[in-house]
């Protein structure tokens, strides 16, 4: 007999079918990658933030596109490049001589859907000036606290830090990103759909909004809800204890990763229609949330390929 809770009740079926529509647009939108829309979903849901990381022309900042316009909200786009400063992503107080006052003039960061494409071209100065924001969803600026919009995601693109005229990201930046994920290229059917199809800048122009900044709240206190159990979170603090310990990890996973993880966790169990979270909900996620927090020793990989052997190495009870 399955003794697991009820799904939320505000989560009713015109919800879920907006809920749905609007993962069955992105798809739509960015070809043959539905595990990675799955993901960025996920990231929305638990109050996160997306970094998607791959090499240019890969669909890194179409997916992002697809997933601003499935959503009912405010969105702005910050192009990062060598010579942008942070007031040009957070705003300026400029001096009115009629008032004599200083008035606030707030930058593209005061909008419910920020896409930051290529945030490592820009300096560390200015890849800071979203720490704030993407901590706290405020910005602090001349003693002066402005809340941002609710809800407020980032979602980040970035080219392999090998590439000339890039800026690797801090460890503090990278902790503020929920998620980290890679596109890959498309597979051959997909990949003949986009040279034989309409142009996706057409088609994202052409898409509707499939959920409300209403709805995109109640689908983050539905996450709040879900079910973790004592032995999954048992599971989830093994993997943590692992990292600190794992060969080739330098620096693992905090306890603020750990709750990281559940949340996604929670939010992907909630996408998949079930209330209570599952190990296979944690070991889906594990890499995309662990992989950029892991700090490797010199010669020990990558944080992505640590985070994958730490999983084989925990086995659930």
């Amino acid at each position: 007999m399955d003794h697991s809770p009820p799904v939320p009740a505000m989560l009713t079926d015109v919800l879920r079918q907006s809920l749905r529509a609007a993962q069955d647009q992105v798809n739509g939108l960015v070809l043959g990658k539905a595990q990675e829309v799955r993901l960025a979903f996920v990231a929305l849901l638990s109050g996160g933030h997306l970094l998607i990381e791959d090499l240019p022309g890969l669909g890194k900042t179409t997916l992002a596109h697809a997933m601003a316009s499935s959503l009912g909200l405010g969105f702005q786009r910050v192009q990062f490049t060598s010579d942008l400063l942070p007031a040009d992503v957070l705003g300026v107080s400029v001096y009115d001589a009629g008032s004599r006052q200083f008035q606030f003039h707030p930058g593209p960061v005061f909008t419910h859907v920020l896409l930051a494409d290529e945030i490592n071209r820009a300096p560390p100065r200015t890849q800071s000036a979203l720490l704030e924001a993407m901590a706290e969803q405020q910005v602090t600026l001349d003693g002066v606290t402005h809340p941002l919009p609710d809800p407020f995601f980032v979602i980040a693109t970035q080219n392999p830090v090998d590439l000339s005229g890039t800026f690797p990201l801090p460890d503090s930046q990278l902790d503020r990103f929920l998620l980290r994920l890679a596109l890959g290229y498309p597979n051959p059917e997909s990949e003949r759909e986009l040279l034989r199809g309409t142009d996706r800048r057409h088609l994202i122009a052409q898409a509707t909004a499939r959920l409300s900044e209403i709805e995109v709240r109640t689908l983050r206190e539905a996450v709040g809800q879900v079910h973790a159990s004592e032995a999954l979170i048992t599971y989830v603090q093994a993997l943590l204890a692992r990292s600190r310990q794992h060969a080739g990890v330098r620096v693992g996973l905090s306890p603020r990763a750990g709750l990281a993880l559940l949340r996604a966790a929670k939010a992907h169990a909630l996408l998949l229609g079930r209330a209570h979270v599952v190990p296979e909900d944690v070991q889906t996620l594990f890499v995309a949330v662990a992989g950029h927090r892991l700090v490797p020793e010199a010669e020990a990989g990558n944080g992505s390929a640590l985070a994958r052997a730490i999983l084989q190495t925990v086995q659930v009870d």
